[in-house]
């Protein structure tokens, strides 16, 4: 047999090519370090503040319609002094007291306050408002304090409280004055008198008003030049009014 020098041997068939979409493995790039969480901002969940913008608050809803509500006066009582010359004058001292015109659902109406010794308002096995004593130097830490029945809620159907100046020059700013609701549970309620008339001596804070049910919480801090006639007329009360004193 004749030998052809001139063909080459048959070389090996490639491996095929991978197929199209083969997943290619690298090795594992090392994972970043985990970020930590920011921190939320701190939200009080013991005091709410009521602000002009946020003016109202549920005592319903807030599971606080239960217990004596306690209603308490901060302030302080000296506004400071003034010197002129070889004469220092003196501020007198202010006594501000706290009070409420009540209204209930069946059409009576009245106030307690210090003033007239009105210190209570009836109700069903005890008054639904009573006042604790009258504070008339401001230097009790207590202050003063009103306490509403919130287990009598169905009877009422309107508490105005509000703060005048029996003595001194009404001269709120320097009273420095606080208002504070404290439910038997939950947050505490807040307003500040702020933003005063220094002609009025009394001021209307808060109206609690039960509104189908609903127990609910409005800042006022409406200051009112006149006396308790015409915070009466301001709010529609209707009671008749005569002089007193304590």
């Amino acid at each position: 047999m004749a030998i052809d020098y001139n063909k080459r041997p048959s070389r090996p068939e490639p491996p095929p090519a991978a197929p199209t979409g083969a997943v290619s493995y690298t090795k594992p790039q090392a994972a970043p370090p985990p970020v930590a969480p920011q921190p939320a901002a701190p939200v009080n969940l013991s005091k709410i503040t009521l602000t002009k913008s946020a003016p109202a608050v549920s005592l319903t809803k807030q599971g606080t319609t239960t217990g004596q509500l306690r209603v308490n006066l901060q302030w302080t009582a000296r506004s400071g002094s003034q010197s002129k010359g070889f004469f220092k004058l003196k501020e007198k001292s202010i006594d501000l007291d706290l009070g409420c015109m009540w209204e209930l659902t069946d059409g009576s109406k009245g106030v307690v306050q210090a003033l007239g010794n009105a210190f209570q308002s009836p109700g069903v096995g005890g008054p639904i408002v009573r006042l604790d004593a009258d504070d008339r130097s401001g230097a009790s830490a207590a202050g003063e304090n009103l306490f509403v029945d919130l287990s009598q809620s169905q009877y009422i159907k309107r508490i105005l409280v509000f703060a005048y100046i029996y003595e001194g020059a009404p001269n709120w700013a320097s009273a420095n004055a606080t208002v504070t609701l404290f439910p038997v549970s939950g947050p505490e309620i807040e307003m500040r008198l702020d933003e005063p008339d220094p002609n009025a001596r009394f001021c209307a804070i808060a109206m609690l008003e039960n509104r189908g049910g609903e127990m609910t919480v409005n800042r006022e801090v409406r200051y009112i030049r006149g006396s308790q006639r015409t915070v009466d007329e301001t709010y529609g009360w209707g009671m008749r009014w005569e002089a007193g004193s304590k």
